[in-house]
């Protein structure tokens, strides 16, 4: 059974930072492209970051050099180290498996929730 477990999201103030974990459990962690989606209220979920298997990052052009994420496949562990917050990052993130190879595979995590204060 797939399971992430998520962590690190909570209420911070604009220009503040947050770390979010995910633990993956059920899935060969290491052959799997990991990633963030986020979902904003009344908004469409959109692909944050990714990380491929070998190491290749991606960031939609919003939190380009602001957001990093990164992984640690001993831990079967993603992360994203935010910084710069603003409120337009306020939003549900959730952690992200792709697997691009054989059989296409997704799986996408409950969702920690990230809040800007005003």
């Amino acid at each position: 059974q797939v399971q992430f477990v998520e962590s690190g999201g909570g209420l911070v103030q604009p220009g503040g930072s947050l770390r979010l974990s995910c633990v993956a459990s059920g899935i060969r962690f290491s052959i799997f492209d990991m990633g963030w989606y986020r979902q904003a209220p009344g908004k469409q979920r959109e692909l944050v970051a990714i990380i491929t298997r070998g190491g290749i990052t991606n960031y939609v052009n919003s939190v380009k050099g602001r957001f990093t994420i990164s992984r640690d496949n001993a831990k079967n562990t993603v992360y994203l180290q935010m910084n710069s917050l603003n409120s337009e990052d306020t939003a549900v993130y959730s952690c992200y498996a792709r697997k691009t190879f054989d059989v296409f595979t997704e799986y996408w995590g409950q969702g920690t929730q990230v809040t800007l204060s005003s």
